[in-house]
Formats: C-alpha cells, sequence, structure tokens
C-alpha cells in the first residue's frame, strides 16, 4: 500500500520557508472525466461509440453525426445526490450532497450535399453535419466527514516528521506546531548538541475530518460528421474544456499534551485544527476523431481517438493552523496564497464499440475506452519543478484503466421506448479505491418532432483516504461512494 497518496488532502512538505502542495493528485483527478451524453445514451450505460444519430455524438464519437437527416436540439438538466460513508477508527458517519445542474445541451444542422442531376442519390458523399454541445464532464460536488477516536497516532506525529526533514522556519506548517506546543525538540546528550523533533501528545486523540469540494469540469465541443453511401461515417471535433475546483478542508483534534511549565513536564489539554484550502481554475483543448462502420444494415462498428487535453491551470492554495493548550490564548497562523500557474496534459483516450440494431424493435450496444493514466503529465517552469516528485508520483502510483459500457433500447411501440444499461469506470489508482460500477434504466417518449427521455443512474465506488502520512501506521477512512442521478432531456427536431 503507497501511503504517500492522499486523495483526501492535497498533501504538503514544509520546507523551511515555503509550504508547497503537490499537484499529482490534482492532475489525475482533471483526467478522469466522462463523455457528455442525452439522457438516452446515460440510460444505454453510456455505451453511444457506436450508436449513431444521437446528439451525444457532437461530444462523443463526431461520425454520428453523419445518420442525422434533419436538425435537431435538446436540453438535459440533472440532478445530482451523493452520499458518503465513512468507516474511520471503527466509527461510522455519513455526509451527503445535493445539487442540481445542467448537464448536455446540443444543437446539430442537417446539410445534405448537392448531386449532379441523375446521380444516385445514395452513393457517394450524402451530408455533412454540423454541431455544437455544452456538457458537464466530472463533478467534484462533495461532502465528506468522518471520526473516530485514535490511540496509536496522532497528526502531531506528521507535524513532527515535517520537523525532522525540513526544520522548523518561520512560515513553515512545523514552525507553528512547535511554536503552538504540538511538537517539542529534546536535547539529546551529544557533542555537539543535536535534538529531535517528537509529538507532544500523550494518550488517545479524538480526531475529526471535514471536507467540501465543489466545482465540475465542462466541455463546449464543435463537431462534424459525413455519410458516405450509408455506409462509411467519419467525424471530426474540438472541444474547449473549462476546470472550477475549490476543497475546503479542516482536520481537528482534541487531546493531551506533555507540555514544560515552569522545568517541569506536566498534561494538558489540546485543541487543534489544520485547515487546507484550494481554488483551481483552468482552461484546456482536444481533439477527436471518430468512425462508423455498417457491413451489415443491422451491424454498427465505431471507434474514436480522443487526443490529450492540454489545459492551462491556476491554482491558488493556503494553509492555517490554530490550536489551544490549557488555559494559554488561542494560537493562530495561516500563510499566505501560494500562486501556481502550470499546464498539465492529460492521457490520450482510445475507445472502440458495436450496436446490433433489430429493425424497429430497437438495439443492443456496447463499447470499451482504454485510459493511460501513468501517462498524465505537468510540465515544469520557472516556478515548479514537476519532475522532482509530481510525475514520479503519477507514474508510481496510477495505472492504464478500461471503461466498458453495455446498455439496450427496446422500442415498445412508436410513442414509447424502455431502456436500461450497465456501465464500469475503471481505476486509475494502482491502490486504496475500486472501479465505480453504474447501473441505469430510463423511458423515451416521442410526440412528433418533439421528444422527452429520462434516466435515473445509481454509482458505486470505494477508496481510502489518509488524513495524513506518517508511513505504515497512517490512519485511514473507507469511504464508500454513492450517487443517485436522474436525467431529463427535452428534444426537438426540425
Amino acid at each position: 500500500m503507497k501511503f504517500k497518496y492522499i486523495l483526501s488532502v492535497i498533501a504538503i512538505v514544509a520546507f523551511t520557508q515555503n509550504t508547497f502542495a503537490q499537484y499529482s493528485q490534482d492532475a489525475v483527478r482533471f483526467s478522469q472525466t466522462t463523455t457528455g451524453t442525452t439522457s438516452r445514451i446515460k440510460a444505454v450505460g453510456g455505451a453511444g461509440t457506436a450508436v449513431g444519430g444521437d446528439l451525444s455524438n457532437v461530444s462523443g464519437n463526431p461520425a454520428g453525426l453523419g445518420f442525422f437527416t434533419r436538425s435537431e436540439f435538446s436540453i438535459t438538466p440533472g440532478y445530482d445526490n451523493n452520499k458518503t460513508e465513512a468507516n474511520y477508527l471503527g466509527n461510522k458517519t455519513t455526509t451527503t450532497r445535493n445539487n442540481f445542474n445542467l448537464n448536455n445541451a446540443a444543437i446539430v444542422i442537417y446539410n445534405q450535399l448537392t448531386k449532379p442531376a441523375g446521380a444516385d442519390k445514395n452513393k457517394g458523399w450524402l451530408s455533412a453535419n454540423y454541431g455544437v454541445s455544452f456538457s458537464r464532464t466530472n463533478n467534484f460536488n462533495q461532502n465528506i466527514r468522518y471520526s473516530g477516536n485514535n490511540g496509536a497516532n496522532s497528526i502531531n506525529n506528521y507535524y513532527a516528521s515535517q520537523a525532522n526533514q525540513f526544520g522548523i522556519g518561520a512560515g513553515s506548517l512545523a514552525g507553528w506546531a512547535y511554536d503552538h506546543q504540538l511538537i517539542d525538540s529534546y536535547g539529546l546528550a551529544t557533542v555537539p548538541p543535536s535534538s529531535e523533533y517528537r509529538a507532544n501528545n500523550v494518550g488517545s486523540t479524538a480526531q475529526e475530518a471535514i471536507f467540501n469540494r465543489s466545482g465540475n469540469q465542462s466541455a463546449v465541443d464543435f463537431s462534424v460528421g459525413a455519410n458516405y453511401s450509408n455506409k462509411l461515417y467519419l467525424g471530426f471535433g474540438l472541444s474547449f474544456t473549462d476546470i472550477k475546483y475549490n476543497s475546503h478542508n479542516t482536520f481537528y483534534e482534541d487531546g493531551n499534551a506533555s507540555v514544560i511549565e515552569g522545568g517541569l513536564p506536566v498534561n494538558r489539554a489540546y485543541s487543534s485544527a489544520y485547515s487546507q484550502n484550494q481554488a483551481t481554475t483552468g482552461t484546456g483543448f482536444s481533439a477527436k476523431l471518430g468512425v462508423i462502420y455498417k457491413p451489415v444494415e443491422a451491424v454498427r462498428l465505431g471507434a474514436t481517438i480522443t487526443s490529450p487535453t492540454f489545459y492551462n491551470i491556476d491554482d491558488v492554495y493556503y494553509e492555517g493552523l490554530s490550536s489551544k493548550v490549557g488555559t494559554n490564548a488561542t494560537n493562530n497562523n495561516a500563510s499566505d496564497d501560494y500562486q501556481l500557474n502550470y499546464n498539465l496534459r492529460t492521457p490520450l483516450k482510445l475507445a472502440g464499440g458495436a450496436s446490433v440494431f433489430i429493425k424497429n424493435f430497437g438495439f443492443i450496444t456496447g463499447d470499451v475506452e482504454y485510459v493511460d493514466y501513468s501517462t498524465t503529465h505537468l510540465s515544469s517552469n520557472n516556478n515548479y519543478n514537476a519532475d522532482r516528485k509530481d510525475n514520479p508520483d503519477i507514474k508510481g502510483l496510477y495505472k492504464s484503466a478500461v471503461n466498458a459500457h453495455i446498455g439496450a433500447e427496446a422500442r415498445i411501440n412508436s410513442f414509447f421506448l424502455l431502456r436500461g444499461g450497465y456501465g464500469i469506470q475503471g481505476d486509475a489508482r494502482k491502490d486504496n479505491g475500486s472501479d465505480i460500477k453504474t447501473t441505469s434504466g430510463g423511458i423515451g417518449l416521442r410526440f412528433g418532432a418533439y421528444y422527452v427521455d429520462a434516466t435515473y443512474a445509481h454509482s458505486t465506488g470505494t477508496q481510502n483516504l489518509f488524513p495524513y502520512d506518517i508511513g505504515a501506521g497512517s490512519p485511514a477512512a473507507m469511504l464508500r461512494n454513492t450517487a443517485n442521478n436522474g436525467y431529463l432531456t427535452l428534444g426537438y427536431r426540425f
């Protein structure tokens, strides 16, 4: 188990004068996006690579735009209910977070190509259709809380380890902890005198962590898809992406500390709160190539290649430590804003799929997507050496993953459609997490040129969070994340 990976908080390395955030986990967090889709494709497990003729193709496989024979517009609002169940040191807690959002909106303009008089209208290039969409591709809204009594160690042990590695320079986290009497230095009988820093806590401590995360990733896509002889469909798209991520984390601890008063050690009750705050924004772009081929009328084979997304990111981070020991006054320290602008390259994505259409009765569809998260790359600049720790951490802590989806749509009659699906989003981490599994179902209603699609999706996954890193003894919160999401697509063909 690699305890250096601390998903719940930004890992901190306290240097003599400054505290720096590590960005490897954010780099992978921003790489784990999903394709923006309509309710229809969400209902069939997200398996839209080879379906074609759906507005999801604007941001998914652009080759599918070649199937349109009319222009079309839709809007898809969504509702997210996220629940996190935590087990920390044998104590269980549950938190929830709810929000509404615009999940997808798209338009496709049908453009039939002109053919010479007398030419076969079913041969050659038949149409070149254009699409624009907005999609929500990642959801960061989450509340996490866990608490328990820790008789093995304390966050003060973390402060002490930082002091022993980097000292207690002014403005450093370890320096604050020393000034607050959470850690201390004890002279050893050596010549010249040496010292070590150690935690002052005595006995067990009561610990509580509260995390509030918000924000999302979104994309605006511009795509074109062409139809050749109703057999081969080719597409190309450009995606312009946006990141907004905010995280506010506080770790509380209550216990007893051994402090020196009048030259003698005495035990005094203490309380401390270590807070971390991060605000990240960024913009990026990527390109996509897609193809769908029909070897026979009932079968569609699709594939896409999505280039890495190239981001420019602005990050602002600051931290603070507040504590009170005995009857002493409360100590408060806060860092200045640590601001950094850096470039991020996310992994290349490869996807392939197949759909089988059963005349007018519906279809079965499935696809797989390959992503190697270990190829995520941060670029160094004059203010930041990404190769010192973050890029090696990405290669050491993350791996390739396969995302798989399968689903079906049944046309009950000309008015009513029934859908269901299942999807697996492969875990990017080598340790301390699991795949995210999603079960979905939905209905579709047709009213001439108008239509309504509704979908419910239930997702589950697990992960371990570490409030601080002291090696093999680091305490872990075991989380089970559950999402219950609803989507409603309103569409019009014209």
